[in-house]
């Protein structure tokens, strides 16, 4: 009779979905195709982290029941459990004025506590869970729906899901309060129990227990690096640089977006090298080349331009007497076939360096091409305030527009009809932008900085993202030279073939095999602590 053998049991892995609560693009983009590419995956069980980054999350049910639980805790307090899960991801839930003072003192004692419980190591955070049945329109709506087709529903929503209490700029505080008294941070510890992989999406402030294995997926070293062109600048670079250093100690595995990034951290940890490889960023499957209407980008910019920010005061669109002053004003500017414009997809901040496209964009219209438009699609950022004062008076005269919130099957369209799509950032991690116009069929000309070059290859055309004048010959040479037409056709074909290296087919095996070789990994540090004498000190692998 033949010996059975028992299949390998596969890694339970615990993604942090932190980021897909906010925007849509870049981040957050990434953080929902990962978690629906992983979902996807035969060879690993995968879960969802429910954290926020500012408020207080309420409990779930426990993550291990005990008998005792099980018994008071009813199917209909359950439910209610979880609809309060739900409810504090957008604002308190109803609690009585004896809990009222007990969440008043926890607030105030909660980055105290912390912070002591990282110092001494007394006890971990708790994990709680999530159940998604029944509030699967939540889980769509909050997390997903900003990136992924209907088609997806069921194969994100159906995932398990745990919850962090705990904001995770209260988890970075606490790790940054602890360098009052030791020369290192140390940020507290989850109690991830039960969990073979811990995927965060950014340099994490938090320990993960033994047992599991902890994977940042490393977008870009930009804070440490470029801390002058991000929000928040003295602390976004400490929390970052902090988190990441304690990281690297603590023997995480890095799944860098690209080799630029991966040089990076190598810059600040050379002995991460072992530790870091390079997974770039799928592509979403919303990008195609489609045989779309020209006619549709006109209704798609009336329809989708940006609001701005009604909070601030800050307005973004030129004001109108009547409704049909309106409507005109749109009709005459976007009447001109083909409605010939430069594209620019990205949030509106400086490092995307949208005062460059300007000023390249200015001098195109003065010398050669006075019809061709400027769309630029993004959300405010941050210290937007000079691109904003030189976006106006071309809002106002009807050959710039802001757009914002535009829907993937829109995108495509623009992409698609754009006479080129730049790309003039001065510092990214990857930049989804080229490689979606890539595959919708659109020309990219791109900022020659290392990532781009990387990404890109020789389906784009550079200039020096400091020069307008290399970005206007940049321009005049794809569009309007001589053999413009078959430079761009060679753009266009060359795009097809290099986007499609980031298609998920291609990146997910990239994936199965890293897990794959995480698990081994602490499968085998596992065997080799429970094998070390007793006194033998304890290592990296105690404790990620």
């Amino acid at each position: 009779m033949k010996d059975t053998v028992k299949p390998s049991p596969k890694p339970r892995v615990l993604l942090e979905l932190r980021p897909a609560f906010d925007g849509y693009a870049g981040i957050p983009q990434e953080t929902r195709l990962l978690f629906r590419g992983l979902r996807m995956l035969e060879s690993c069980e995968v879960a969802g982290m429910l954290q926020t980054s500012h408020r207080i999350l309420a409990k779930g049910t426990p993550k291990d029941n005990t008998l005792l639980e099980a018994l008071w805790l009813t199917e209909a307090l359950k439910i209610n459990r979880y609809s309060r899960v739900v409810l504090s991801a957008a604002e308190r839930p109803y609690i009585t004025v004896l809990d009222r003072l007990l969440e008043a003192c926890e607030r105030r004692l909660l980055s105290v506590r912390l912070t002591l419980q990282a110092l001494v190591d007394l006890s971990s955070t708790k994990l709680w869970t999530f159940r998604g049945k029944y509030f699967e329109d939540f889980i769509w709506r909050a997390l997903f729906a900003k990136s992924l087709p209907a088609s997806d529903f069921e194969l994100v929503t159906s995932a398990r899901q745990l919850v962090c209490r705990l904001p995770w700029n209260t988890m970075h505080m606490a790790g940054l309060n602890t360098l009052m008294f030791r020369r290192r941070a140390k940020y507290p510890k989850l109690r991830t129990s039960g969990i073979d992989i811990f995927i965060s999406q950014t340099p994490f402030p938090g320990r993960v227990t033994r047992g599991t294995s902890m994977v940042v997926r490393y977008h870009d070293a930009l804070p440490v690096f470029m801390p002058h062109t991000i929000p928040d600048k003295s602390l976004h670079q400490a929390t970052h640089f902090h988190a990441l250093s304690a990281n690297v100690r603590a023997g995480a595995r890095f799944a860098c977006v690209s080799e630029a990034t991966r040089n990076d951290l190598l810059r600040m940890f050379p002995r991460a090298e072992t530790q870091a490889v390079v997974i770039h960023n799928m592509v979403s499957h919303h990008y195609f080349n489609e045989n779309s209407d020209p006619e549709l980008v006109p209704g798609i910019i009336r329809a989708r331009l940006h609001e701005g920010d009604p909070t601030k005061g800050i307005e973004v669109q030129p004001k109108f007497l009547t409704l049909r002053e309106q409507e005109s004003f749109y009709a005459r500017n976007l009447r001109k076939k083909p409605l010939r414009y430069l594209l620019c997809v990205s949030t509106i901040e400086p490092r995307k360096n949208h005062v460059r496209l300007l000023a390249g964009w200015e001098v195109l219209k003065a010398s050669i091409d006075p019809d061709i438009k400027l769309v630029v699609v993004g959300g405010l950022g941050w210290d937007y305030a000079l691109t904003l004062r030189g976006f106006r008076p071309w809002i106002d005269r009807g050959e710039l527009f802001m757009l914002n919130a535009v829907p993937a099957p829109d995108l495509r369209v623009l992409y698609r009809h754009a006479t080129a799509t730049v790309c003039p950032s001065v510092g990214e991690g990857f930049d989804f932008s080229g490689v979606e116009a890539m595959r919708s069929g659109g020309v990219v000309i791109a900022s020659g900085i290392a990532v781009h070059r990387e990404v890109y290859g020789d389906a784009a055309a550079y200039f020096d993202p400091y020069s307008t004048a290399e970005l206007v010959a940049a321009l005049k040479q794809v569009l309007y030279g001589d053999h413009g037409a078959r430079v761009q056709e060679h753009l266009r074909s060359r795009g097809e073939e290099v986007s499609a290296r980031y298609l998920p087919a291609q990146i997910l095996p990239q994936w199965d095999r890293f897990l794959s070789q995480v698990f081994a990994g602490r499968k085998a540090a596992i065997a080799e602590a429970v094998a070390r004498p007793v006194t033998a000190p304890v290592g990296a692998t105690e404790e990620i």
